[in-house]
């Protein structure tokens, strides 16, 4: 398989963890939740995870890599306060003021 298109995610919190298992076919998120999140990746699109906080999607088609991608995105998105969450590599991310004491 030739991959063309590729998206790569970041989680960006402590104690937050991801894995990928049976060949690429499940991903396992380790987020806040009580439970690990599991995810059932469509045929045509590989999982590589290259470190416990680094997702990496690849496939031919443009749209099936984007979709996939947002989907995880979906789970943790980033907090506009702490800038915690999942995140795409390439975002970038405007973090909003905290109250201010008077």
């Amino acid at each position: 398989m030739k991959a063309k298109f590729f998206q790569f995610l970041k989680i960006v919190r402590v104690g937050c963890k991801v894995r990928a298992e049976v060949a690429g076919r499940l991903l396992f998120l380790k987020l806040v939740y009580s439970r690990e999140v599991e995810l059932i990746v469509p045929p045509a699109v590989r999982v590589l995870c290259f470190k416990i906080n680094v997702i990496c999607c690849i496939e031919i088609e443009k749209q099936r890599v984007h979709r996939f991608a947002a989907t995880i995105h979906s789970y943790k998105p980033l907090e506009v306060y702490k800038g915690k969450g999942i995140m795409y590599i390439d975002e970038v991310i405007k973090k909003k003021q905290g109250k201010k004491s008077k």
